[in-house]
């Protein structure tokens, strides 16, 4: 089976599916992989790493996309500057593909690979389950862009994050917000607090109260009078009513915070609302808001996805694709759950689906013509009626 690795091309990308490591386990499990010139320097991985570990170097992305039966990608399928073509139609027919598609935001590119009779599968909806755990992308991801805003806030901030004690006085903690108590705000939490900062963190399934505290921060706004919690174990988007009573919590909350992070997504929906613009009024000038939703429009009103700005005083941060800013771990840690979802699928180097398996069926997206990932299909029906 020949397996190939294309050089990400989505604009700041910097992370590789495979690294070198992944690569030689691969290789010496008899697959054939083919790596693009260039794909791993952005991430420190040279070419002649790939080369020590048995990859086969390709010269561009045509050679490569031509060749592989089966693609492995960080960021779903794009126009490819270089050759003027999209990616998808620089795929064999009937090639598989694997990467993070966010087919419910990206209905577009899933009509394209049904009619390229592309096999995909989507690294963002393998589902929360334990045995597909080492599989679970979003979570690593999630994890690096949960670190990297809590350095983002302690870099941006004009205070000591720890309580300091010094011949020129004593100086109190700084006060943190964390919204959202996913992987991204429990790490963003745990990261906070190894620097000293004061915690408190905010969520609206009562399920992860105890995670909270086991960190050392304080657990805020329980929500117990409707289920808040989907069956994969996100965030649902509440009544708006619910929204507006949290609103108005968050409001105090936010007053007192030095800095917040806010992390709440809901899987194919725009961000929540959490933080209006009447609450970044209200906060103490030279606060901080590291919005790591910004890439779905954000949980603070304000917020100017990719871009830092200041309001009231307030500086007010919308990073994109923050897990691409550390591309060495991040390429590492990906490349760890792409491959382990690979070789799920794969049998004697043949590919074996089984769509009665839970991992299977919840991340296939496309199979022989056809959109087999229900919510997506759901969505597709949707717009064909309309």
């Amino acid at each position: 089976m020949k397996i190939g690795i294309p050089k990400e091309t989505a604009n700041g990308e910097r992370r590789v599916a495979l690294v070198p490591d992944t690569v030689s386990t691969l290789v010496s499990s008899g697959m054939e992989v083919m790596v693009e010139s260039g794909a791993g320097l952005e991430a420190n991985f040279s070419d002649d790493m790939y080369r020590e570990a048995g990859a086969v170097l390709l010269p561009d992305a045509v050679s490569l996309f031509g060749s592989a039966e089966v693609i492995l990608k960080v960021q779903g399928p794009s126009i490819n500057d270089a050759q003027n073509k999209h990616e998808v139609d620089l795929m064999a027919d009937g090639a598989t593909l694997i990467s993070f598609l966010q087919p419910l935001t990206n209905l577009d590119l899933v009509k394209k690979l049904k009619a390229k009779g592309i096999t995909s599968f989507s690294m963002d909806t393998v589902p929360r389950i334990a045995r597909a755990q080492s599989m679970d992308a979003l979570s690593s991801m999630s994890s690096i862009a949960g670190y990297k805003a809590a350095i983002m806030a302690a870099n941006s901030l004009a205070k000591y994050f720890p309580m300091m004690i010094t011949a020129a006085g004593t100086y109190a903690p700084a006060k943190g917000l964390v919204l959202g108590a996913g992987v991204a705000g429990l790490q963003a939490i745990a990261t906070a607090k190894r620097l000293g900062a004061v915690l408190k963190a905010f969520d609206v399934r009562a399920v992860v109260k105890e995670q909270v505290e086991s960190l050392g921060a304080t657990f805020v706004g329980l929500t117990e009078d409707e289920k808040t919690e989907d069956a994969g174990g996100y965030a649902k988007e509440l009544a708006e009513e619910a929204q507006r009573k949290e609103r108005e919590l968050l409001h105090g909350y936010s007053k007192e915070a030095d800095f917040i992070i806010s992390t709440a997504l809901i899987p194919g929906r725009p961000a929540p609302l959490l933080i209006t613009e009447d609450m970044v009024k209200d906060m103490r000038a030279g606060s901080i808001i590291v919005d790591i939703a910004a890439e779905t429009g954000g949980n603070c009103e304000l917020t100017e996805p990719g871009a830092e700005i200041v309001k009231y005083g307030v500086t007010i941060h919308g990073p994109l694709n923050l897990p691409s800013s550390m591309p060495v771990h991040a390429s590492q840690m990906y490349a760890r759950n792409i491959s382990s979802l690979f070789l799920h699928l794969v049998k004697d180097n043949q590919f074996n689906l089984d769509f009665n398996d839970a991992i299977t069926n919840g991340c296939c997206i496309t199979h022989q013509g056809n959109v087999v990932h229900g919510p997506t299909k759901a969505l597709l029906e949707e717009g064909d009626v309309r």
